[in-house]
C-alpha cells in the first residue's frame, strides 16, 4: 500500500487516536500532517514499517509532545507524556478503529447543536473539506466554517469526554450518530466533488461503523441504516465505467451488482421491518431493495417506490425527499406529472442551489421532448455541479440535445 492510499484509508483513524491522546483537534490535525510528512521522508530509504498505522500514531504523538514542550505547557498536558502508544508495532489497528467511533460520539455530544454535530463530524471523522461539508449540508462555507470553530471550542471548554457512552445513554445519543454515518456513506457513495464518483474506503468505513452500532445498540432503525448502506454499496462497481464516467441506475450493468451484499442488506431490512413503525432509514432501505429486485430497468416497480417515498416524506419532509418522490412519480405516471410536482418545489432556496434538482428537471423535459427547456435546465445544473464525472455526464446530455 503506497502512502497516498494509506492516507485515504487510514488517516482518519490516526487523527481520531491523536485527538484522544492530545485532547485538541487543531494540535492533532497538525501532528497528523507532520507524521505523514515524516513517513514521506523516511519510508523510501528505511522501508515501510510492519504496522504503518501504529508508526504514524506514535510519530504523531511524539510530534505533539514536541509542540507542547516548545510551548512550555507540559504541565497542563502532562497526560500526553505517558508512553501510551509505545507498544509493539504489530498490535493491529483495532484500537485505532475504535477511536473513530469514540470521536463520532464526541462530535455528536448533546452539548453541541445538531448542525454543529453534523458539521464537526463530517469535517473531522470523514476528512471532508469545509466546502464539501457545506455542500453536503446545503449551507454557505463561511457559515459552516464558523460553526466548526465554535464546536471545537465547545468540546475543549466543556471537557466533553472522548468515549462511547454507556448503555443507558446510548438510545438518546443514537439519532445524530446514525445521521452522521448516513452522511458519511453518502459522501463515499457519491462524492460532492472531485475526479471520482465513489470513494470506496469512506463508504466501507461507514458500513463498518454501522455494523458496530448494530452490535452496540440492536434497534430496528440501526438495522435499517445498515441495510440501506449495504444495498446501495452493492451497486458501486456499476456506477462508473472504466474511464471513471458516471453510469446512471437505468444504464448500469446489473450483473456487476454484488448479490451477496444485497442478500446481507435484505437480511437486515427484514430485521428492521419487524418493527411496526419503520423509520426513515428503513424506508430508504426498502426503496433500495425494490431497485435491487428489478432484473432490468423496465421491471422496476415504480408504483411501490413512489408509495415508499410518500411514506418517507411523511416522516422526513425534506426538500431532497420531495425531489426524489417527484422523480419516482414521474417514472410511474409519466414525466409531465413529475414536472408538475417539481414546479411546486421550484421556489425552495435549497433546491435552487442543488444541481440534482435542475438535472432532474432537465431529464424529465428531455423525456417529454421539450429540448429547449431541457437544455436550459442542464445548463443550470452545470453551473452548480462540483463532481467531474457528473459534470461530464450533464455535458454529454446537453451535447446530445444539441446534435439530435
Amino acid at each position: 500500500m503506497d502512502l497516498e492510499q494509506l492516507y485515504q484509508q487510514h488517516s482518519r483513524q490516526v487523527l481520531a487516536t491523536l485527538i484522544r491522546l492530545t485532547g485538541e483537534f487543531e494540535l492533532a490535525e497538525e501532528c497528523l500532517q507532520e507524521a505523514f510528512a515524516a513517513a514521506l521522508a523516511q519510508w523510501p530509504s528505511e522501508g515501510t514499517p510492519g504496522n504503518p498505522v501504529a508508526w504514524l500514531v506514535r510519530t504523531g504523538h511524539h510530534k505533539a509532545i514536541d509542540h507542547i514542550r516548545r510551548q512550555q505547557t507540559a504541565r497542563r498536558h502532562s497526560e500526553l507524556l505517558t508512553p501510551e502508544v509505545e507498544g509493539p508495532s504489530d498490535q493491529g489497528t483495532a484500537i485505532y478503529q475504535d477511536d473513530l467511533l469514540r470521536l463520532i460520539f464526541t462530535c455528536c455530544h448533546p452539548a453541541l447543536g445538531r448542525e454543529a454535530q453534523l458539521a464537526l463530524t463530517l469535517r473531522e471523522v470523514c476528512g471532508l473539506t469545509t466546502e464539501q461539508v457545506a455542500r453536503a449540508l446545503l449551507q454557505k462555507p463561511a457559515t459552516l466554517a464558523q460553526r466548526i470553530v465554535r464546536a471545537k471550542r465547545k468540546v475543549r471548554e466543556a471537557r466533553i469526554p472522548y468515549e462511547v457512552p454507556d448503555q443507558r445513554e446510548l438510545p438518546t445519543r443514537l439519532p445524530p450518530v446514525l445521521q452522521v454515518i448516513y452522511l458519511m456513506f453518502n459522501e463515499g457513495y457519491s462524492a460532492t466533488e472531485g475526479a471520482r464518483v465513489v470513494d470506496v474506503s469512506l463508504a466501507a468505513e461507514a458500513i463498518r461503523l454501522g455494523a458496530m452500532m448494530s452490535r452496540l445498540l440492536p434497534r430496528p432503525e440501526v438495522y435499517g441504516l445498515l441495510a440501506l448502506l449495504l444495498l446501495h454499496d452493492a451497486r458501486w462497481a456499476a456506477r462508473e465505467d472504466g474511464e471513471g464516467n458516471l453510469v446512471t441506475l437505468e444504464e448500469q450493468d446489473r450483473s456487476l451488482w454484488d448479490q451477496g451484499q444485497i442478500e446481507q442488506g435484505r437480511h437486515w431490512l427484514m430485521q428492521a421491518l419487524a418493527h411496526p413503525d419503520p423509520g426513515p432509514y428503513t424506508l430508504q432501505a426498502a426503496i433500495a431493495a425494490s431497485h435491487a429486485d428489478a432484473k432490468d430497468p423496465a421491471s422496476t416497480d415504480w408504483a411501490e417506490i413512489a408509495a415508499l417515498y410518500g411514506l418517507l416524506y411523511q416522516k422526513w419532509p425534506t426538500p431532497v425527499v420531495a425531489l426524489n418522490r417527484a422523480v419516482a412519480i414521474a417514472m410511474r405516471d409519466g414525466p409531465a406529472h413529475g414536472l408538475a410536482l417539481l414546479d411546486q418545489l421550484a421556489a425552495d432556496k435549497v433546491l435552487q442551489s442543488y444541481h440534482l434538482f435542475h438535472a432532474a428537471r432537465a431529464d424529465l423535459y428531455r423525456r417529454c421532448g421539450d429540448r429547449d427547456r431541457a437544455r436550459l435546465a442542464y445548463q443550470q445544473a452545470l453551473t452548480l455541479v462540483r463532481q467531474e464525472p457528473e459534470r461530464r455526464f450533464l455535458q454529454r446530455r446537453l451535447e446530445e440535445l444539441s446534435s439530435s
